[in-house]
């Protein structure tokens, strides 16, 4: 079975390219701090020149408004491709489908986190028929294709 690409996921895989060349270190003990503010071009003792970006991320100060600048594009990018998908069976249900099983949908049956995922609400996408119609789409060949993988099992087992 040929699948097409997901271009959600193209667009994701393009953003994560450019994140992991933008100069960032990520620390969770002191060697990898270390390790961190050489791979900047700094010394150990030139903490007054980075900046705690969260989730143990650490940036020069300098570069805050770039880092800040990219992903005000990243999500720049995600709205254009969303309103460009005219009927929500493209892009949109793309999306859904890649956050619903990110976010194990078939597990939980709950679309909260793929929601917070793409900063949405439920009612941001009760708002908008090509969210509605692309959330639809994603979830009928989301829970399709797991009935589909949970058939294929039994028949092996049998």
């Amino acid at each position: 079975m040929i699948m097409k690409e997901n271009m959600y996921q193209n667009l994701k895989n393009k953003q994560q390219r450019q994140f992991n060349e933008f100069p960032i270190f990520f620390a969770f003990s002191d060697e990898q701090f270390k390790v961190g503010m050489k791979k900047l071009g700094l010394e150990e003792k030139d903490k007054d020149k980075i900046c705690f970006i969260g989730a143990g991320g650490y940036i020069k100060k300098e570069n805050k408004k770039q880092f800040e600048e990219l992903f005000e594009c990243f999500e720049k990018e995600k709205k254009q491709a969303i309103e460009q998908d005219k009927d929500g069976t493209g892009f949109i249900k793309d999306m859904f489908y890649y956050e619903l099983g990110n976010h194990e949908y078939i597990i939980t049956y709950d679309l909260s986190d793929t929601l917070a995922a793409l900063d949405l609400t439920i009612e941001d996408v009760e708002k908008s028929n090509t969210l509605k119609k692309g959330l639809k789409l994603a979830k009928k060949q989301y829970l399709k294709e797991f009935e589909k993988i949970e058939k294929n099992k039994k028949e092996k087992e049998r």
